[in-house]
């Protein structure tokens, strides 16, 4: 995938290029996650160098960059599992292989997201979002049922006491409740289909992520 486009953050037009990331560009997909988590975020839980070669080897339709004026300013990764699998109960750590994506099934119907990130300067410019539609244009030139995902709940701590985490995802749906990260999602057109418990190490999230999809219309459900 290749596609350009202009951005605007600051009432400014910019050129971004969506597009798949290669080894060449290791360096570059470290310094995201560099800049998007900082000191004291753990370097350990950064991207390495074997697991992007592994995204790239594995399943390089499934690794996009932004750039813009020669720099990464955004990345997002994803694999393919079976979807029955997925429907079930798991962790971000068993289904993304910890981020390795050795577990990648190239016979499965559903493009599973690992990982959105858009460094801090760039936020405001709808990256995340063009990320994100450039995947489901993945799903829909792979003939793919779904893309599928968990997402995070940072929101939801402040609930806890006193809503599920079923409660509050549904408060986000109804308009009651905002989220900075379901709310973005759904903006993006995913739908929200169940809740993960024990997803992902996140004290925001008491654990939990939002299981969140985007069917692919031109499929035969």
């Amino acid at each position: 995938m290749r596609k350009q486009m202009f951005v605007y953050g600051s009432g400014k037009p910019v050129r971004v290029t969506i597009r798949n990331y290669s080894r060449e560009d290791t360096e570059g997909m470290i310094a995201i996650q560099r800049e998007s988590f900082p000191p004291p975020f753990p370097s350990e839980l950064w991207w390495n160098e074997e697991q992007l070669h592994e995204h790239v080897s594995r399943f390089p339709e499934g690794a996009l960059c932004a750039e813009a004026d020669g720099k990464l300013i955004g990345s997002m990764t994803a694999l393919l599992v079976d979807g029955e699998a997925a429907n079930g109960a798991h962790s971000w750590e068993l289904i993304t292989d910890g981020g390795y994506i050795r577990n990648h099934n190239p016979a499965g119907d559903t493009l599973y997201v690992v990982d959105l990130c858009v460094i801090p300067e760039y936020r405001q410019y709808g990256i995340g979002k063009w990320l994100m539609q450039s995947m489901y244009e993945v799903v829909v030139h792979l003939q793919l049922k779904r893309l599928l995902g968990g997402g995070r709940m940072p929101g939801y701590k402040r609930y806890a006491d006193r809503l599920t985490a079923e409660q509050y995802l549904e408060g986000i749906t109804s308009g009651e409740l905002k989220d900075p990260v379901l709310s973005f999602l759904l903006r993006c057109g995913r739908m929200p289909v169940g809740v993960a418990k024990h997803y992902l190490e996140d004290e925001d999230s008491c654990h939990y992520a939002a299981l969140m999809e985007w069917r692919n219309p031109f499929h035969n459900h």
